[in-house]
């Protein structure tokens, strides 16, 4: 396992939820839909509202947890914490991954282990627990603040200082302007069960960089890992 997403054993489960459809609807990709009509929606809206729950309770977790820690330091920790890898090893971590309800053409090509999909389908649980507990953000805030305990310091501590996003709006921040870099999806495509996306990184108007990748994120990331190179090159 790879020691960057490691987390204790700690014996979580699925919580209950009083609407099944709604966790039903969250372990629904958009490759199940394309095989089967008849099921209607896939998870992406719910994955939407999930990755703004966890970026927040992430950040107030931080915030209460290192009252000593800079905004800097603390936004670097915040997406170690909640990155594709971590939030995939979460999925893995409360049993999401064979439950996550996939294509053939997804199943076929390692979806039960693609941290891509297991990272979004935390996402979507967390969004569908959210709205099960009639937008009370309290049960949701204990469920993911125990997971978030279960990540080593060090952990934290070491992939915070290799963010690459992080580090690029660093030197945007000390050099440029306090207007942090915008991030725009240029492509968006590929089949259902292996996406690609190209993204590109604007400071202002000027373009410092472009990355692809199997999600949004990971295309940004990229993206910023490009700037960074350029910078280094002295192209920019």
């Amino acid at each position: 396992m790879d020691s960057m997403t490691t987390v204790r054993s700690i014996k979580m489960t699925i919580p209950t939820f009083k609407n099944e459809k709604l966790l039903r609807l969250a372990l629904t990709h958009r490759s199940y839909v394309n095989e089967n009509p008849g099921e209607g929606e896939n998870n992406e809206r719910l994955e939407f509202l999930g990755d703004a729950i966890l970026t927040f309770l992430s950040g107030e977790y931080l915030f209460k947890r290192h009252p000593e820690m800079g905004e800097d330091e603390l936004t670097r920790r915040r997406a170690a914490l909640v990155d594709e890898k971590q939030l995939a090893r979460f999925a893995i971590e409360v049993g999401l991954d064979f439950r996550m309800r996939l294509g053939k053409g997804a199943i076929r090509d390692g979806g039960f282990t693609n941290p891509n999909l297991l990272s979004s389908t935390f996402e979507s649980f967390i969004a569908a627990y959210y709205l099960d507990n009639n937008s009370n953000i309290d049960p949701v805030r204990e469920f993911v603040e125990n997971l978030f305990g279960s990540v080593p310091e060090n952990v934290v501590e070491i992939r915070s200082s290799v963010d690459s996003k992080n580090r690029f709006q660093e030197w945007v921040q000390a050099n440029v302007s306090q207007t942090p870099p915008k991030y725009v999806t240029i492509h968006a495509g590929g089949e259902p069960h292996a996406p690609e996306f190209l993204a590109k990184v604007l400071v202002g108007e000027k373009e410092y960089g472009q990355g692809k990748g199997r999600s949004k994120k990971e295309a940004e990331k990229r993206a910023a890992e490009n700037a960074l190179a350029n910078l280094k090159k002295g192209v920019l």
